[in-house]
């Protein structure tokens, strides 16, 4: 199944109305969608309120539902992702957290660590995308001993988990990823990823992330550090557009920061990747980061050159660039006024009489002094005097 890509440019998306059509590697788009907006967890400093009512799972195991999920529950043996957080009851000592991380846990109901038996029951009793608060006793936690490595727990220390049920697979029942071969990892990844876009076209978006957030739990680092030549192509054939449909369903979303994340591990692996260049430039320009976000822009287009998507979000730069630019003389124009001009000077007609006029008086004062020092001196030394006087 192909399906449409929305954010991508028109060089490498299809017809809408052709289901069949698009690009190589699955990736999505829907037109005049409406989507729900959801707020990521919290910093998770401390465990969060929760108004719900308090449902006992277990003598030892309560939960309280802070987000609904949606489907079936998770049978015994199915593989679980799974975020969380986790804090000694009482206090504000946090213990461990995946979200910080950025990788979520694999858990196999049924055959999880015993310190994680309470863990395990509450997740059994949630549905995907679901988030709650749940409440587990010492006893299955982690017991009268505690850990004082890592984790660090003290003995005999209540529990609270902020859980979140990304969502589970019950093919392949009670096989974790780590004994699965390179190709079973890279199909299961890969279902993941298809039953995404069919959530994407059912405007369903937090459900496609979650489907798109377990097929890369599949492909984890230490998982995409042994894969070489056509194993590491058929891996990231599947894990790259994931990260890309992700960043679009986050772009729907307005969170521009989660989507710049995801498609910058796209361009970590293939620089020249255009829907990731593209996406990241429009995330970035949601952003205010005008600069940067043309200079994706401008990657892209070296890449696709004659793409209409690229161009127009160019142009549409270059206007905002024109219109802050007359916003701001306008702004400078009222602020210091115009330019004064300047204007050359009239000659004022008495000051150049005056001028004159002591010009002739001095010539006609100087021109008595040397016949007064004529007729006294004689001819030879009145000019020596003259020059004398003059002199001085």
């Amino acid at each position: 199944m192909a399906v449409v890509e929305e954010d991508a440019p028109p060089a490498a998306a299809a017809s809408a109305s052709d289901p069949a059509a698009g690009s190589s590697d699955n990736e999505i788009t829907v037109e005049e969608a409406s989507f729900v907006h959801t707020e990521p967890p919290q910093d998770g400093s401390a465990p969060p309120v929760v108004s719900s009512d308090m449902e006992v799972l277990h003598d030892e195991v309560k939960k309280q539902v802070i987000k609904e999920g949606h489907g079936k529950r998770p049978l015994k043996f199915a593989t679980c992702f799974v975020h969380y957080r986790a804090w000694v009851q009482g206090s504000s000592h946090k213990f461990e957290d995946t979200w910080q991380e950025q990788h979520p846990i694999e858990l196999v109901l049924g055959k999880e660590k015993k310190e994680m038996s309470g863990l395990g029951i509450g997740v059994g009793n949630m549905r995907s995308g679901e988030r709650a608060l749940l409440h587990v006793g010492w006893e299955l936690g982690y017991g009268k001993e505690g850990s004082f490595s890592f984790p660090n727990v003290p003995p005999m220390a209540d529990l609270v988990y902020e859980v979140e049920l990304i969502g589970f697979d019950d093919v392949k029942e009670g096989k974790a990823r780590s004994d699965m071969t390179v190709e079973e990892r890279i199909a299961a990844a890969d279902r993941r990823k298809i039953e995404g876009n069919e959530y994407f076209k059912e405007k369903k978006l937090e459900e496609a992330m979650q489907q798109y957030e377990m097929a890369i739990a599949y492909m984890g680092d230490d998982f995409m550090f042994q894969l070489f030549g056509k194993y590491r192509d058929m891996a990231l054939a599947v894990k790259n557009p994931c990260h890309l449909n992700m960043a679009a369903c986050l772009i729907k979303l307005n969170r521009f920061d989660e989507a710049i994340v995801q498609c910058s591990i796209v361009l970590s692996e293939d620089e020249s990747n255009v829907k990731a260049l593209f996406r990241r430039g429009k995330a970035k320009s949601e952003l205010g980061q005008t600069e940067s976000a043309r200079e994706d822009f401008l990657k892209a287009k070296k890449y696709s050159p004659e793409d209409k998507e690229i161009l127009r979000e160019l142009r549409l730069l270059a206007e905002q660039d024109k219109a802050l630019y007359q916003k701001q003389k306008e702004l400078y124009k009222g602020l210091f006024g115009p330019r004064p001009e300047v204007k050359p000077k009239k000659a004022n007609f008495l000051v150049v009489f005056w001028q004159w006029l002591v010009s002739l008086i001095r010539y006609l004062l100087l021109a008595e002094e040397q016949k007064l020092l004529k007729d006294t001196f004689g001819p030879v030394n009145c000019l020596a005097i003259y020059d004398c006087f003059s002199c001085r």
